[in-house]
């Protein structure tokens, strides 16, 4: 995956994970989440850039696809947009939740000392995560992703968002989801009262490198305060 060394995948928890081996006593966690047809190794680059003293953990999506493809829930596009299976989506965003508070329970690690964040479908529940279970991160961050307009029923009210940071970045050229989701998600943040940095970047559906950096730097920003 890169020069870090990661434990082999663990199949003991809620999800199945990857968890690295911080070089010193972990202070901190972040917990990654990789998009539709990818797998839990496709976010390690991100390990590189954040702190020493940060836990990483890359998730692998519960629904199998194929041999190395996972997903959190089934997509379909169409002319009106990407349509999900939102009974997959709540059934994944429930076992996410799980699935921090195993983690935190297992390294020590306490709420406000933790991080979810992903790409794509992985921002997407991120953000899912987020904004209906507050209680359980600092922060969230939504990489070329949405957030699910669908999810507004389940909302945490707006006292319980006041404390929940939110990073967005997002390719101004994306075909797989236009930039008009990050439009989307800026506002309804904001209209939620969610303090949160919106960033966009040239280029398609993909991590760049300075999108990258620019997240490394909230986290740690975040993770300073």
């Amino acid at each position: 995956m890169n020069d870090i060394t990661w434990s082999a995948l663990r199949t003991d928890r809620t999800l199945a994970f990857h968890a690295n081996q911080p070089t010193a006593p972990a202070q901190r966690l972040l917990v990654l989440l990789h998009g539709v047809g990818g797998n839990e190794t496709n976010l390690a680059p991100l390990a590189e850039a954040v702190p020493a003293d940060t836990r990483v953990v890359l998730a692998r999506a519960p629904l199998d696809l194929g041999h190395g493809q996972h997903a959190w829930f089934q997509v379909a596009f169409g002319p009106h947009g990407p349509r999900p299976d939102l009974v997959v989506a709540e059934s994944s965003r429930l076992q996410l939740a799980r699935f921090i508070v195993e983690l935190q329970a297992e390294y020590e690690v306490s709420p406000t000392s933790t991080v979810v964040a992903g790409f794509s479908q992985g921002g997407i529940m991120s953000a899912s995560l987020g904004l209906t279970r507050p209680e359980l991160v600092a922060g969230f961050g939504i990489l070329a992703g949405r957030i699910l307009p669908e999810l507004e029923p389940q909302l945490a009210d707006r006292a319980a968002l006041a404390d929940i940071r939110a990073f967005i970045g997002h390719g101004r050229d994306d075909t797989k989801l236009p930039v008009e989701w990050a439009h989307r998600a800026d506002t309804w943040l904001t209209d939620l009262g969610v303090v949160h940095e919106t960033r966009l970047y040239p280029g398609d559906h993909g991590i760049s490198q300075v999108m990258q950096k620019d997240f490394a730097s909230w986290f740690e920003k975040l993770m300073r305060a």
